[in-house]
């Protein structure tokens, strides 16, 4: 990302529904360990119990550390606020916000033209191969005005809207 890219975008993380994420985690972590020892059941599922509740404290910190950023949208691409390109306009096939698309909570799936490298943001973004999802605790409406100028400007550069 250059300095001198217009920023078109930006999405920010709710914090409320960063903590209550975290959070909610967290708490799930902490209690399937507490019903691991206090009741001690099989061994299967005692283990079972544990590599849940530690997976689930795994969960709650990667969503910590991948929720600290944001995204943001410039004349270039789509970019993490860290500089890291996700998509570049060039690259941009589809922008899907639909009801039946499968997408993060809030947001919209973007396809690209060529497979990126994967990348995982819990809460922010998720990249495998061609698609991009961008959402989870991120602000609606912020989302909705990303994927909305996304759309906009493929409509564009295809001809189906007045420059």
């Amino acid at each position: 990302m250059n300095d001198g890219d217009d920023l078109l975008a930006r999405i920010e993380v709710s914090q409320a529904r960063r903590w209550l994420g975290i959070v909610m985690l967290y708490g799930l972590g902490v209690l399937l360990i507490y019903v691991a020892f206090a009741t001690p059941p099989e061994p299967a599922w005692l283990v079972f119990l544990i590599a849940a509740g530690l997976g689930s404290l795994w969960m709650g910190e990667a969503m910590r550390r991948g929720t600290e950023s944001g995204l943001v949208l410039t004349e270039a691409g789509l970019f993490d606020r860290d500089g890291t390109l996700l998509a570049a306009f060039d690259d941009i096939l589809k922008v899907e916000r639909g009801f039946l698309a499968f997408k993060p909570s809030n947001g919209f799936v973007v396809t690209t033209t060529t497979p990126g490298q994967r990348r995982w943001r819990p809460g922010l973004y998720w990249r495998v191969g061609r698609r991009i999802g961008v959402g989870g605790v991120t602000a609606a409406s912020q989302t909705r005005m990303m994927a909305d100028l996304m759309s906009a400007r493929l409509m564009i550069r295809e001809g189906r809207f007045g420059s």
